[in-house]
């Protein structure tokens, strides 16, 4: 099997000179069973990693569009559990693209940050961001993470100041997640020369990839950011085309579980690949 840490830098050296394309999904979407074959219909349509949406019921960073995915696969069951066995099942078919989990801190606290490692790794992860755990505080998991051959992966905001990217650098690994927006995902309007300018700041510090997301929703966005990041990062906006497609199936009078699902997963990758077309 690929080591983790190897599978990101593969991706982003095949990647290159291009911006990766990193779509986010919530785990159990569209539906448990489906996620594992979204992943890889993704994939096909283009992505060079995929972060999965660990689902928790206060999810402090998400706006309205990932908070409903994520309490649609907590009310089927999805936890953090069931989301290392979707990762295990992707394996099973793809060993080469990366994935990265995202998520909150207290489902890692109930599982144990070791118990929680030693499965990630065991399920093929290849990176972990934690959005309430500061870089401050998170010496010792980011060593477990490394030790396991885990990504730490980290969060920089346009509030953050040089004294958290100096410390980001030092532990992060994989890549950087650039906030382009303050506030919530899915919000705001995207000043593609700040985020630029942002990124040179960033870069004097940080020598893993820097990804930017948030406030990304289509081809002509996705094509801003990408001339000069190293990936582009998105979620809402997919998500949104995800719950149009299982809202319009159902207008259509389709009850089977299964075909919502195919449904969805095609417009899904439809939507992607024409992202991925846009970054070259």
């Amino acid at each position: 099997m690929n080591s983790p840490n190897n599978r990101l830098a593969a991706a982003f050296a095949k990647a290159a000179p291009r911006a990766a394309l990193i779509p986010y999904v919530t785990a159990g979407e569209p539906s448990a069973q489906a996620t594992p074959k979204l992943m890889h219909a993704l994939v096909q349509a283009g992505a060079d990693v995929v972060e999965l949406g660990v689902p928790f019921s206060d999810p402090m960073a998400d706006g309205p569009v990932i908070q409903r995915a994520g309490q649609r696969a907590i009310e089927r069951g999805v936890g953090l559990a069931q989301v290392l066995e979707m990762v295990a099942q992707f394996r099973q078919q793809d060993d080469m693209t990366p994935v990265v989990l995202m998520g909150y801190a207290n489902p890692i606290e109930r599982m144990g940050q070791q118990h929680f490692v030693d499965a990630a790794a065991k399920a093929g992860v290849d990176g972990v961001l934690v959005v309430d755990y500061p870089p401050e505080e998170t010496g010792e998991f980011a060593a477990m993470l490394e030790r396991a051959g885990l990504a730490p992966i980290f969060l920089l905001a346009p509030t953050s100041t040089e004294e958290r990217i100096a410390k980001v650098a030092q532990i992060a690994r994989g890549y950087v997640y650039y906030v382009s927006l303050k506030g919530i995902t899915g919000a705001g309007h995207l000043d593609t020369g700040a985020v630029e300018q942002r990124l040179a700041d960033i870069r004097r510090h940080v020598r893993v990839p820097v990804g930017v997301g948030f406030g990304i929703r289509d081809a002509e966005s996705a094509q801003r950011i990408g001339r000069f990041s190293d990936a582009v990062i998105i979620g809402t906006k997919l998500i949104e085309t995800m719950e149009k497609a299982a809202h319009d199936a159902v207008g259509q009078g389709i009850s089977d579980s299964g075909q919502i699902d195919a449904k969805v997963i095609d417009a899904a990758s439809g939507w992607l690949a024409g992202i991925r077309k846009a970054l070259g």
